[in-house]
C-alpha cells in the first residue's frame, strides 16, 4: 500500500521510525517531509500528505506532530481526507471500523514509541465495517 507521511519537527523523529516499519511491512511510504527536527510550520507539510490522499495517488496518510491536533486540523481540511487522531488501539480501530479513516494522526508527545507501533499496525490492517457506517460517511464526503 502506498502510504503518504507528513509532519512537523515535533514529529519528525516518530516519522522517521513509521517510515522504517512501513518498509519493513510491505508498503511503499512517501514522504512529504519534514526532514529534520528544525522548527517548521506544520501545514507546510501536513497539507501536501493529505493531499496526495484526496488525489489517490496514496492509499492512505499518516501525520505526526507534537500532539497531532493541528495536524489532524490542516489534514482534514482537504476534500476526502478523513483524518483521525489516536492515542490508543481502541480509538485507531474504531477510527478505520467505524469511520474509514484515511489518514492517521500521532501526537509524538502523547504516546510512547510502543503504542505508536501498535497503533500503526492495527490502524493499517483494519477494515472498514461498511453497512450503517457508510451512509454517514456519504454525508462527511458530501460536506466538503
Amino acid at each position: 500500500m502506498k502510504i503518504s507521511l507528513g509532519s512537523d519537527h515535533a514529529g519528525f523523529r516518530y516519522k522517521e521510525k513509521v517510515k522504517s516499519l512501513l518498509e519493513q511491512l510491505g508498503h511503499e511510504p512517501k514522504d512529504f517531509g519534514t526532514f529534520s527536527d528544525e522548527p517548521v510550520d506544520y501545514p507546510t507539510f501536513i497539507r501536501p500528505a493529505a493531499e496526495a490522499v484526496s488525489r489517490g495517488e496514496c492509499e492512505r496518510g499518516i501525520v505526526f506532530g507534537g500532539s497531532g491536533n493541528g495536524e489532524a486540523m490542516a489534514a482534514n481540511k482537504v476534500r476526502g481526507v478523513r483524518c483521525a487522531l489516536c492515542w490508543n488501539e481502541e480509538s485507531a480501530r474504531l477510527s478505520r471500523q467505524h469511520n474509514d479513516a484515511n489518514v492517521l494522526s500521532i501526537g509524538e508527545r502523547m504516546i510512547s514509541e510502543d503504542l505508536l507501533v501498535k497503533i500503526v499496525r492495527l490502524w493499517l490492517e483494519t477494515q472498514f465495517e461498511g453497512g450503517r457506517h457508510a451512509k454517514r460517511i456519504a454525508v462527511l464526503n458530501e460536506m466538503c
